[in-house]
């Protein structure tokens, strides 16, 4: 298919989604959770199909030599499906947002003013590496009344395919307009910036990956966009630590998944922990074959306690950046203060926590820290949708307007007001 097919396709994709929004946005709560038990019934169907098509891509992104983070993330398994369709069992169970009366209340000139959750209509979404997404972003959008055009990267396009023909044939298996979710199947690049341009047919622009990508739709988008999903995650322990569940979550917020973006990148401690909580954590990190780029300060530390996986000294390219990898920047601090500056310096508003014991010190590291997420004396990643409660995520978003945070269901609406009178008129 050639570059102006391609748009031409794209186009007529997107005037198919604006025009099925209309009809999925007042379909009823039981009508759409149907179609959420369908999809959910025919991944389990088709899992073994999934697998196979899922296999071919990982096998091209191998012999590409694809960094491992972009194939660990590519990768699907029965247990990742089943984590897909528990994903859509729990977006059924939740409350639907449309519809709701957020306000209602009557004028002194007795118009009868009320304010409704609605869709936002049609989002387009961009998003890297991981076919799961093409499931979760689907069902949040069909239980939200929102009609969707995904893009997903080359790298899984064979998944995506097959996994988007399974979302349409389940809907309109149940006799609804199959076209309120839409897959880009082209791969040329040069669509990504002309369905930024699609203003008139999308509503809301999400990425999901790579901070280039996220900067390319926020500098590009004709249509707002969500700013997220670049994830640069501190993890601060305070004077006042409990050393033992600071080393537990620690370990956790780093290694438990490493390629994802709410893990920790950089561990700040305070100067007068480090030394006992160094000696105690660097057996237990080594066992995972972890990369530690340190300060001058813990360096000296780490040498004295033989560190014997890889080590060197951090420069300033090791603090403020996403490894997405085994590796972990450290640096000493001073205080809380100083740890709270590193922090506005070099983090990406996305997810920091704190291990200390001490009240004040947790409620100023809560108040003061400007991120998506703040975390206490717990593991940075539980920033996540599913963890939340929010059954899954469009993204995590680290804008202040509109939606922070995980992106469930209430951020994928707007509202209108609805002013009902009986012949007033203003004066």
């Amino acid at each position: 298919m050639n570059n102006k097919s391609s748009k031409h396709t794209l186009v007529s994709q997107a005037k198919l989604a604006k025009i099925s929004s209309k009809n999925l946005a007042n379909l009823s709560t039981n009508e759409k959770n149907s179609i959420l038990s369908k999809i959910a019934q025919n991944l389990d169907n088709y899992t073994q199909e999934i697998l196979v098509e899922n296999e071919k891509d990982i096998h091209i992104a191998e012999k590409n030599k694809m960094e491992f983070h972009i194939i660990e993330r590519m990768a699907l398994n029965s247990n990742r499906i089943k984590d897909m369709i528990n994903g859509i069992d729990n977006i059924i169970k939740l409350d639907d947002p449309i519809g709701e009366t957020i306000d209602n209340k009557i004028l002194q000139n007795d118009l009868n003013l009320k304010r409704i959750r609605v869709p936002l209509g049609v989002i387009g979404v961009i998003y890297e590496s991981r076919p799961n997404v093409t499931i979760d972003i689907a069902a949040l959008c069909l239980k939200s009344g929102n009609s969707v055009i995904l893009r997903g990267g080359k790298e899984c396009i064979n998944t995506n395919i097959y996994l988007h023909k399974i979302i349409q044939n389940s809907i309109d298996n149940l006799g609804f307009d199959q076209n309120c979710v839409q897959l880009v199947k082209s791969t040329e690049r040069s669509l990504v910036k002309e369905m930024l341009s699609l203003k008139k047919f999308i509503d809301y622009m999400i990425p999901r990956g790579s901070e280039n990508l996220v900067s390319f739709v926020s500098e590009n988008a004709k249509m707002p966009a969500v700013t997220g999903g670049v994830g640069v995650c501190h993890t601060y322990v305070d004077e006042f630590a409990d050393i033992e569940l600071g080393i537990d979550v620690v370990i956790n917020a780093k290694t438990q998944r490493h390629t994802v973006c709410n893990a920790m990148d950089t561990l700040l401690i305070h100067e007068k922990i480090a030394e006992e909580f160094l000696y105690k954590f660097l057996p237990l990190i080594e066992k995972y074959t972890v990369e530690l780029r340190a300060d001058e300060a813990s360096l000296r530390i780490i040498k004295s306690n033989d560190y014997k996986y890889k080590l060197t000294k951090a420069t300033e390219n090791d603090f403020g950046k996403e490894f997405l990898d085994l590796i972990m920047s450290i640096k000493v601090v001073k205080n809380l203060d100083d740890a709270i500056n590193h922090i506005d310096t070099y983090g990406s508003q996305h997810s920091e926590a704190i291990i200390s014991q001490d009240k004040n010190n947790l409620e100023k590291f809560l108040s003061f820290v400007d991120a998506s997420a703040v975390f206490a004396n717990t593991s940075t990643r539980f920033n996540d949708g599913f963890e939340f409660g929010l059954g899954a995520e469009v993204a995590v978003s680290t804008s202040k307007l509109h939606a922070r945070g995980p992106m469930g269901l209430e951020a994928l609406t707007s509202y209108k007001w609805k002013v009902i009178g009986n012949g007033q008129t203003r004066s």
